[in-house]
């Protein structure tokens, strides 16, 4: 899908909410683009995306970032739900 292609996680290989929304991405079939986040070092793109917590996970789809895990994988189940 064209959608599929804007859609980017903003995450860290230590975070245990950012697996879960790969792991929920990964078990949907949904392609996305990961970005890889350094959390001593955090980019702007990252303190412009969540700039309350500052924090990952971070998905971005269609410009519109959406933070929080459980609130992340709400909107995935809501935005695909014909996905298995």
């Amino acid at each position: 899908m064209a959608e599929e292609s804007k859609l980017k996680l903003y995450g860290m290989w230590g975070s245990s909410y950012a697996k879960r929304v790969e792991l929920a991405l990964k078990l949907k079939g949904i392609s996305y683009e990961y970005v890889e986040e350094y959390l001593l070092n955090k980019s702007k793109l990252l303190l412009q995306l969540n700039p309350i917590h500052k924090k990952v996970p971070v998905l971005v789809h269609d410009g519109k970032p959406i933070v929080e895990s459980l609130v992340i994988l709400e909107y995935i189940d809501k935005t695909w739900p014909k996905y298995p």
